[in-house]
């Protein structure tokens, strides 16, 4: 398995209805935050210790909450807010 991004929730069903340039900005910023896991976590599927605490990121357009499950292999977009600006 490899390091890979998701929606989570309700951030799915937030998403359909988010302008693109907003979802996009989302998208590379989740694409970073897998790069980075999966530098710092080489070996996640053996990870024996706590997950990370997640956190927010403010995009143009708004934010997002994340949350990285090391033995899954995953970072966890579990929220989204447009905001407009």
């Amino acid at each position: 398995m490899s390091w890979k991004w998701e929606y989570a929730f309700g951030a799915e069903a937030a998403a359909r209805t988010a302008p693109a340039a907003f979802l996009g900005a989302v998208e590379r910023k989740a694409d970073e935050l897998v790069r980075a896991a999966e530098a710092l976590h080489v070996h996640g599927r053996a990870h024996g210790e706590a997950d990370p605490k997640g956190g927010d990121i403010i995009v143009p357009g708004g934010m997002f909450t994340y949350q990285v499950v090391v033995r899954s292999e995953r970072v966890y977009v579990v929220q989204i807010t447009y905001l407009g600006f």
